[in-house]
């Protein structure tokens, strides 16, 4: 079982959830590449790495210097499922709510 509340904390911040999805995307990256391409320092990576880390988020494999991270797959389909868990609320609230917003009256702008 996964910390629900600690992996969506990790997720709220948009700079982890960017460096997530590079990771997502372009599988593993050293620490250096994801560092140079952010718009913030080295230490300040290194702290979110650190928490999507913490989260389970991310994976780190050391080589000699050199830190390389990736995506954890399993952490990704807990997430996936939690999300399929709740699709029957979530369709149903949207559905809830076009039915109200067809209801509502028309404003003039």
């Amino acid at each position: 079982m996964t910390n629900l509340p600690a992996t969506f904390a990790a997720l709220s911040d948009a700079t982890r959830l960017s460096l997530l999805e590079k990771l997502i995307q372009r599988g593993e990256l050293p620490a250096g590449t994801l560092s140079d391409e952010a718009d913030i320092s080295a230490p300040a990576i290194s702290r979110h790495l650190k928490v999507l880390r913490s989260a389970g988020l991310i994976t780190q494999r050391v080589a000699g210097t050199h830190r390389y991270y990736s995506a954890n797959p399993e952490a990704l389909a807990r997430i996936h499922g939690w999300t399929l868990d709740h699709r029957v609320f979530w369709e149903g609230s949207l559905h809830r709510l076009d039915t109200l917003l067809a209801l509502a009256p028309e404003e003039d702008e």
